[in-house]
């Protein structure tokens, strides 16, 4: 009986709109009939009406709290929780808002509208990266939701704004202020392939090498699943053509930046990290022989002759007609042939002296290490012919 009263009473307050006095007598009939699940959910609703009450006065900590209380006592009920976000919105507490919402997420079946409202709040935040894959994970749930749709144009819009800048500055050899512009392009969008080569692009020209191939490594990957139809991927809007592009021309500037760190490490004479990086290269790019005369300059510096000389060979087929290879070829078989000579193998020191000569016929030591391994055989004729060579070709010698 004593519950009955109370309620009439709650109510007699109601239509005066005194929601505390309300409130009040609901909870003493909570009370006495603490199972009585309609109670509290008047209660809740009660409390709801005092905070929309309080909200449109403009006293927002207030009808926080009785929101927050109304959702408490019915958490299922979305529009409560809602009613407390709005009331967060307008105290500017987005951060709360955010915890908010991603506790919503976390509980509750994640929905592209709640991915969206937190990519807002991420968005107000400054938090751009955050934004944009809510953003994305919205639109892998519902690809029509407009109002995913339009806030994600707005950031690929500010990041095409910002790559273009990147490239004026670059043009500019501003290469420090290009990176900065790029970096703000790929907080917009974090996953653009075209924007990690270009940012690649920049680290290789300001040394930062393993900087640049963790970027072309992933612009590759990028552009391979975007090429491959992923349905994340296929979210930017870009032809299989344009992720075959960016993936073609990554994987040349990812061999270009494995062969500059290569050089950068043969001049500080990191042999053997040099020639890990041209493995790399020659694996992504096996016709180029100026990759296999570097690593067979790194081999020749390590004493590792054959290597050197099969690395030579390799590039001399590819480009039978470079001259560099040609005098590299030269010196490595001189250099075999000093090897044997010095132990005592005379006849196959003349074939190797002989081999130099054939590459490059105009320096006169080769003449005269031959002349010295034809002496020894004995091979007078020979020697005599190599002499004569030696010293027109450098008059100045006083060795034969």
């Amino acid at each position: 009986m004593g519950t009955r009263l109370y309620v009439s009473q709650a109510e007699a307050y109601l239509q005066l709109c005194d929601f505390q006095s309300a409130v009040v007598s609901y909870r003493h009939a909570c009370l006495l009939e603490p199972q009585a699940k309609t109670l509290h959910t008047r209660l809740a609703f009660i409390y709801y009406l005092q905070g929309q009450c309080l909200y449109d006065k403009g006293m927002f900590l207030d009808a926080l709290e009785s929101f927050a209380k109304a959702a408490e006592l019915k958490p299922s009920c979305r529009s409560y929780h809602m009613r407390s976000l709005a009331c967060l919105t307008a105290l500017g507490r987005y951060t709360d808002c955010l915890r908010l919402v991603s506790n919503w997420l976390e509980a509750d079946s994640q929905t592209a509208d709640l991915f969206t409202l937190r990519a807002r709040l991420h968005k107000q935040l400054n938090q751009v990266k955050m934004c944009y894959h809510d953003l994305r994970s919205a639109l892998i749930l519902s690809p029509s939701c407009p109002e995913a749709g339009a806030l994600m144009g707005q950031l690929e819009e500010a990041s095409e704004r910002a790559r273009q800048q990147a490239v004026s500055r670059a043009l500019a050899g501003e290469l420090t202020e290009a990176l900065s512009k790029i970096n703000t392009a790929l907080e917009h969008c974090p996953e653009t392939g075209r924007h990690y080569l270009f940012r690649g692009i920049l680290y290789r020209r300001l040394k930062e090498f393993t900087a640049a191939i963790e970027d072309l490594v992933l612009a590759v990957e990028l552009s391979e699943a975007g090429d491959a139809g992923d349905q994340g991927s296929e979210l930017s809007g870009h032809t299989q053509e344009d992720w075959r592009a960016v993936q073609g021309e990554a994987q040349v500037q990812l061999v270009l930046t494995y062969n500059d760190f290569a050089v950068h490490c043969f001049s500080r004479s990191f042999y053997t990290e040099a020639v890990l990086l041209l493995n790399k290269a020659i694996q992504e790019q096996k016709e180029e022989s100026g990759l296999y005369i570097n690593r067979g300059d790194c081999f020749f510096k390590q004493d590792e002759w054959e290597f050197a000389l099969a690395d030579y060979q390799q590039a001399k087929e590819i480009s039978p007609d470079d001259q560099v290879i040609r005098i590299r070829l030269a010196v490595i078989h001189n250099t075999l042939g000093t090897h044997c000579y010095q132990d005592r193998k005379y006849q196959e020191a003349a074939d190797k002296f002989s081999e130099a000569i054939n590459y490059n016929p105009g320096v006169s030591r080769y003449y005269e290490n031959r002349a010295k391994a034809h002496s020894k055989l004995p091979n007078v004729e020979g020697a005599k012919q190599d002499a004569i060579s030696t010293l027109i070709l450098d008059p100045t010698n006083d060795q034969n």
